[in-house]
């Protein structure tokens, strides 16, 4: 769930002071130039900092994808983001997927990955034709929806799973509930 624009900067500025180093935002979030104004405010070495960004479905295709991670890259402030993901499994995402790849090949990318791809649509990315299999597959997965068969295939194919929200986003009583 995206932070609201107005208290997104000093929510990442917290987080940092506290220790975090992993910031994940998405186009559709539209708050990677708070994001971004944090990212420059902090005393943190950008190298410290794992920065995640996702690729919304209306920027797909090659030049839309290509485009859209170099607004993602100003927006953010950075040279480099370390992870982009295409954040869903439809539309182009053959053609994003390529142009993940050459800006990879370019370094303004560290790795790529997806997000929200079943087990049929990770294996087709990573067997037909990528020259760079996808590092992650972000997937919602926590205790009332564990993901085993997607995690197994994941691992079948050297895709790493990571979680959105991994506490469920609280609902369900998941802070109440006795395990």
């Amino acid at each position: 769930m995206p932070i609201p624009q107005e208290e997104t900067k000093q929510a990442v500025l917290d987080a940092i002071s506290v220790g975090y180093r992993s910031i994940d935002t998405a186009q559709s979030y539209f708050n990677e130039e708070q994001v971004g104004e944090a990212i420059k405010e902090t005393d943190v070495p950008r190298e410290e900092l794992f920065i995640t960004t996702k690729v919304w479905i209306d920027n797909y295709g090659y030049d839309k994808c290509k485009k859209s991670v170099e607004e993602s890259l100003e927006k953010l402030g950075v040279d480099y983001i370390d992870l982009v993901l295409l954040h869903q499994p439809f539309s182009d995402y053959y053609e994003a997927y390529r142009a993940l790849e050459d800006l990879y090949k370019e370094g303004k990318i560290r790795a790529i990955g997806v997000s929200n791809f079943y087990p049929d649509r990770i294996t087709d990315i990573c067997l037909f034709g990528r020259e760079v299999i996808p590092a992650v597959n972000q997937v919602e997965t926590n205790p009332m929806n564990a993901q085993y068969e997607a995690q197994e295939n994941m691992e079948s194919l050297t895709v790493q799973m990571a979680a959105w929200a991994p506490f469920g986003e609280g609902m369900q009583g998941m802070f109440t509930m006795k395990f």
